[in-house]
């Protein structure tokens, strides 16, 4: 299973934020593209952070009391971000996802993000590694 790659089970056309848009742009691409968090990236394509629902929320809430959503995404976004790299292994980012760890992760390559790939994602590859050791005799 350590075979099974990143790489042939992640989206490869990600959300991309930049750290000056507006969480109300922000909030709009991940909404419109049905994204739980986006990589934040620079002009050159490389991570400088990541923006979850949970963190648009968290903001949106406080801005609401009074209808003031004035933040950009670099006020938001964490900085400290876990990614992996597209010939990590699936099953070692499986055992990771296990924990309190992001459900979302960037997809690093020299620096740049090149995809994202998230639980389902993962799951959706152990699964056909699943249905083929039922197809094949052991």
């Amino acid at each position: 299973m350590d075979s099974i790659k990143i790489i042939n089970h992640m989206d490869r056309h990600p959300v991309l934020l930049n750290a000056d848009m507006t969480m109300a742009s922000a909030v709009d691409a991940l909404l419109s593209k049905k994204k739980l968090g986006a990589p934040v990236v620079d002009d050159k394509g490389h991570l400088v952070g990541f923006l979850s629902q949970q963190d648009c929320m968290s903001v949106m809430l406080k801005s609401s009391y009074h209808c003031d959503l004035v933040a950009t995404v670099s006020d938001c976004m964490r900085t400290d971000v876990l990614w992996v790299a597209p010939e990590d292994s699936i099953l070692k980012l499986a055992e990771q996802m296990l924990g309190p760890k992001p459900k979302v992760y960037p997809v690093v390559e020299e620096g740049r993000v090149i995809g994202t790939i998230n639980r389902t994602d993962v799951l959706n590859a152990i699964n056909i590694y699943m249905q083929q050791c039922y197809l094949s005799p052991v």
